[in-house]
């Protein structure tokens, strides 16, 4: 799959320090530099058959449709799209008037993944988005409107301007909605960001990780009696509507990732990840060189990445994988490690795979890193 890392945004949000100027020099720049980049790379994926295409990062809604139909056009130079590919774009709500769905209806984009947020205006607000909350849902009715079925919108839970029942709501609206996808994580807070500046000034209360843990439970029992799968930590999806894109992050599949701050893999021992200053990631490739830097991973560090990308799945980590690809020294270490958690029940076995219970998905990541060969 590629992942197409597009580096354009409106606005910074109070959580997140990304921002890049949308100047028609600085766009065509940035589009004739992907598009080389892909060439430069075509040879990176075993597999040329693509069953996803992403459009993500930044805020690739504030591009023309024209332009996202060029770099579809340059991926296909190289590649070919499986029968029932899916490409997903990334966008923010007060993007998808009628005239940009109605042109983007008429391209080979398929799925969208919608930076909804909140159905509240003060928790927009205080994220500093640009829409209100009647875009939010208006947004999702118009995508609808021209024909997109499979769509994705992001919630925040935790916010400190919000509260059990303002989530509970949140969760209401989007079953209203008959959105089949969602992503949803816990507020965090990000040094050097307006958000932590207001907590450190007392203007706003931190997240309360207590608070967080109620809704994430809440969430996912929720969900799951409205026919979504708890498939990933932070995702539901109703069947047939599972991210493809993502599921091959979390299956440690190959991608390819195109753009500024993109990550690739080779689905075997190679990262790698482009340059993130824009001014030299389109000078190098005007030089006709990748402007990325690679890491070969140790052993220790391909077991320790299969371990915490699977424990987040609801396929867990699949064990028969683990005994082809890793020492007998190691796997005997991990086999001790684990005994313990298998039998406090943190963690079990079904069908050869390790998993943990969704009781204790909150805690994966430190159940995860507690069994890191070190």
């Amino acid at each position: 799959m590629i992942y197409l890392h597009i580096p354009f945004c409106k606005q910074k949000c109070s959580y997140c320090n990304f921002h890049f100027s949308t100047s028609l020099k600085f766009k065509e720049e940035m589009i004739a530099s992907m598009k080389k980049e892909i060439f430069l790379r075509k040879d990176e994926l075993e597999n040329r058959n693509l069953k996803s295409l992403y459009f993500g990062g930044g805020t690739p809604s504030v591009l023309e449709v024209d332009d996202l139909k060029s770099i579809i056009d340059a991926v296909l130079k190289y590649f070919t799209f499986d029968s029932d590919i899916e490409i997903t774009l990334e966008a923010n709500p007060d993007d998808l008037d009628k005239h940009f769905l109605q042109q983007l209806a008429g391209t080979a984009i398929n799925r969208l993944s919608i930076g909804t947020q909140s159905f509240f205006d003060e928790d927009l607000k205080m994220m500093n988005r640009a829409h209100n909350a009647a875009e939010a849902e208006a947004s999702i009715k118009r995508a609808q409107d021209y024909g997109f079925e499979n769509i994705s919108i992001d919630l925040i839970y935790g916010s400190p301007t919000s509260s059990f029942e303002i989530w509970k709501e949140n969760l209401n609206k989007t079953i209203a909605l008959e959105v089949p996808h969602i992503s949803s994580y816990a507020l965090t807070v990000e040094p050097k960001t307006a958000l932590n500046q207001w907590i450190i000034q007392n203007k706003i209360q931190a997240p309360k990780e207590e608070e967080q843990n109620q809704e994430f439970y809440y969430m996912t029992g929720f969900l799951k009696d409205h026919g979504f799968d708890h498939y990933e930590i932070s995702n539901f999806g109703k069947p047939g509507f599972h991210s493809r894109h993502n599921s091959a992050y979390w299956k440690y599949q190959e991608y390819l990732g195109i753009g500024p701050s993109a990550h690739s893999y080779n689905g075997r021992n190679e990262r790698s990840w482009n340059i993130a200053n824009n001014k030299l990631y389109i000078d190098q490739l005007n030089h006709g060189r990748i402007p990325k830097e690679t890491e070969i991973l140790s052993e220790k560090d391909q077991f320790n990445e299969m371990l915490m990308i699977g424990l987040r799945t609801f396929w867990g980590v699949d064990l028969a994988s683990m005994k082809e690809k890793f020492s007998s020294e190691m796997l005997e270490r991990f086999q001790k490690d684990i005994q313990n958690k298998v039998e406090d029940g943190i963690l079990i076995t079904e069908n050869n795979h390790l998993k943990i219970p969704e009781r204790h998905w909150f805690m994966a990541d430190g159940i995860a890193s507690d069994l890191f060969m070190v």
